[in-house]
């Protein structure tokens, strides 16, 4: 299959990868051509904008930063909608808002293209191993035409019912992953400040009660000194003011969240440390190296 990619982020890359060592065609777009770099050499084909994308493509992927990224990605003379043809399906792998979601499910409609949200879980090393985890919502024929695709990216894949359902399915999502991320990094600046073998308790802690994805994956990091995004910081302080606002709608308070999003923000804006992975958070109380 052809398949057109616009972002050749951190995630992106692992998951073109996985696409061209299965042998699909891939055609990539991103905003600056040199970070698509290294899709390239691997064998995927440049394409100018997003509407050159679906206009040489059978299904088109997007997976930016930002939910406006993907406004500016579907809508305007270049954009997705305006190169799309009949029975196109259009996936966006953005963690962004069930409200757009929703939207550009019935704007593609009247376009005649069917576009879903597809949300990913699993970070950089997901992506690259192909074991990600998809969140999807959407039209049901969509989803078994796209089961395929995802048996290449992803270990676990689940739809939750119409467009903007799978968004929802990711807020819940970073919701623990927040929660984990805050009992590892005061786990380890526990330990560090008690004089614990640090590596030692990674090791007790995975085998018990305690184990988590973030202990498991983020914990080796930090002990290196690898504060590389996996997930850039900013990334997740954006997904956690859309769940605190989905919250709000549904009247759901969210305490920890709640102080996940303070403690993000500080480590953002105050710290200006948003384009280090999450990991980072630690350093807002221990230095790691």
């Amino acid at each position: 299959m052809k398949i057109g990619f616009i972002g050749t982020g951190v995630m992106g890359k692992g998951i073109i990868h996985n696409l061209l060592a299965a042998g699909h065609q891939v055609v990539v777009y991103n905003r600056t051509k040199a970070h698509a770099k290294s899709v390239l050499d691997q064998g995927a084909t440049w394409a100018n904008s997003p509407r050159e994308i679906v206009e040489q493509s059978e299904l088109a992927i997007t997976m930016v930063g930002y939910p406006k990224d993907v406004e500016e990605q579907y809508y305007g003379d270049d954009g997705l909608f305006a190169g799309a043809h009949d029975g196109q399906i259009f996936v966006d792998m953005t963690t962004s808002t069930p409200t757009l979601a929703e939207q550009l499910a019935e704007d593609g409609a009247r376009e005649n293209v069917v576009v879903v949200d597809a949300p990913v879980s699993g970070g950089d090393i997901g992506a690259k191993n192909g074991t990600l985890t998809v969140m999807f919502g959407g039209d049901e024929q969509a989803y078994a035409k796209l089961a395929p695709i995802f048996d290449v990216i992803a270990k676990k894949y689940n739809r939750f019912g119409n467009a903007g359902r799978g968004q929802h399915a990711k807020m819940a999502n970073q919701i623990m992953i927040a929660a984990t991320m805050l009992g590892m990094s005061e786990t380890l600046v526990y330990a560090k400040k008690a004089g614990l073998d640090l590596q030692m308790v990674l090791d007790t802690l995975g085998a018990g009660g305690a184990q988590n994805w973030s202990l498991d994956n983020y914990g080796p990091r930090i002990l290196k000194g690898d504060f590389e995004p996996g997930f850039f910081a900013k990334h997740l302080l954006k997904d956690l003011k859309i769940a605190l606002d989905e919250a709000a709608k549904l009247e759901v308070p969210l305490p920890a969240t709640d102080l996940a999003e303070a403690l993000y923000t500080k480590l953002v804006d105050e710290k200006q440390l948003g384009d280090a992975g999450t990991q980072a958070l630690v350093k807002l109380w221990a230095e790691f190296s």
